[in-house]
């Protein structure tokens, strides 16, 4: 009975898949974050990975992924490691060495996880998250050098930035026309209870008397 209660307390902390917008989110730190909650059992969909940061300047971070690429088996390169070049898998790897992959528990937890560059559909039409403590406005000092993601991956040979940045404007400019009329019918809703306030006043006493 003891084990129940426990589990069920387990699966009561955990939400429907957390959607977190990467943009200006500093690399490891965010990495770190996210793997604790897909080891706690948490699905999460991280969307603009190529909008996130990596302290230290372009040169330097495309120095060390260089030395990185070098890394290969001696006798057959094709058997790895396997460096990836898009910003999605390059976070994707990033956190499949923060949840013990080799394990099963690291599995499931990896198996939780979704990048993605840009923010695809259905992910566009759902509510989007920041992570306060990886954010590179609060964790970085101002003044220090940093990369963005997407701007290391187009250098060492990822192949889409500009595909991925005709499609964000595109939805950019979609989501700008749906907040306008969103913001329009609003504003007409507001006037409308505002005409007819003076009918509705009895209606309203009525309501807040029952609880409403």
């Amino acid at each position: 009975m003891e084990s129940f209660g426990l589990l069920f307390l387990l699966t009561m902390v955990l939400e429907k898949p957390i959607v977190i917008d990467c943009r200006d989110h500093l690399h490891g730190r965010l990495a770190s974050i996210v793997a604790k909650e897909l080891l706690a059992g948490q699905k999460v969909v991280l969307v603009r990975c190529e909008e996130m940061v990596i302290s230290g300047s372009l040169v330097r971070n495309q120095t060390k992924y260089a030395q990185f690429r070098a890394k290969h088996m001696n006798t057959n390169p094709a058997r790895g490691p396997f460096h990836f070049k898009s910003p999605a898998r390059i976070v994707w790897r990033t956190i499949r060495g923060m949840v013990h992959q080799k394990t099963a528990r690291g599995q499931a937890a990896i198996g939780r996880l979704s990048t993605f560059e840009g923010i695809p559909h259905p992910y566009d039409k759902m509510k989007r998250k920041v992570i306060p403590a990886a954010l590179r406005v609060v964790r970085l000092k101002p003044g220090r050098n940093y990369c963005k993601l997407g701007d290391l991956a187009n250098n060492v040979g990822w192949k889409h930035k500009e595909l991925v940045d005709r499609l964000e404007d595109k939805r950019r400019a979609k989501s700008e026309a749906f907040f306008q009329k969103k913001k329009a019918a609003a504003a007409l809703k507001a006037k409308a209870e505002e005409a007819a306030a003076g009918e509705l006043a009895k209606v309203n006493e009525t309501l807040a008397a029952a609880g409403y």
